[in-house]
């Protein structure tokens, strides 16, 4: 193959969801599940929306400049209402699911995979992904800009993540953390609840 050939054909893939019959067929798959993404909109999303490893509720927003990525057989699951604000980061290697309703600020990066280094031969970005298991994010979780979730974490319902975190551990439900890595500050308790009080098993604010 010509330089130039191998040039054109990077260039194709590299920038494959520019190209007019995709983006119809990412905007195409997007509208079948009553979800949105302002342009642009990066990674394999389109392979992963046709091949249902990319699983979205209604209503998920994507802002310009989100990156969805996943090799297959990785999976992506984002629940109803959620909202990626501009320049946040999906990537799985197995699985990544995100509840509904819940809000990332710019530049979040939510992942369940690690780089491998442990080749001292093969250089580290042919060494490919290992995992500590499938990262979940419950519903109505708010992450603050540039906060990072890793791999085999899970954050429960209705917690907030401060800007800039790194969250290496599991945050219980109703919890506010912050830092790097990120432990909880205090827990949220509701004066009035739905179902008539305190939400069931909410610890009691510190």
């Amino acid at each position: 193959m010509s330089r130039g050939r191998l040039w054109l054909q990077k260039w194709r893939w590299y920038e494959r969801n520019a190209l007019p019959h995709n983006r119809i067929g990412i905007h195409r798959e997007l509208a079948r599940r009553e979800s949105f993404a302002r342009w642009p909109i990066q990674g394999n999303v389109l392979e992963m929306l046709q091949e249902d490893r990319l699983q979205l509720g209604p209503h998920v927003l994507f802002e310009p400049n989100v990156w969805i990525t996943g090799p297959a057989p990785a999976r992506i699951r984002i629940g109803g209402g959620t909202f990626l604000n501009m320049g946040v980061m999906v990537a799985a290697v197995e699985l990544v699911e995100i509840g509904e309703h819940c809000m990332f600020a710019n530049g979040c990066f939510v992942t369940d995979g690690n780089h491998r280094f442990d080749d001292p031969v093969t250089p580290v970005p042919w060494q490919g992904f290992t995992t500590k298991g499938p990262t979940r994010i419950g519903d109505n979780v708010w992450c603050g800009a540039n906060a990072v979730i890793t791999s085999g974490v899970t954050i429960g319902e209705r917690c907030v993540i401060g800007a800039n975190s790194v969250v290496t551990t599991d945050i219980p439900s109703f919890s506010i953390a912050a830092g790097s890595p990120a432990r909880v500050l205090r827990t949220i308790a509701y004066a009035e609840h739905p179902s008539g009080g305190l939400p069931p098993d909410a610890p009691v604010a510190g």
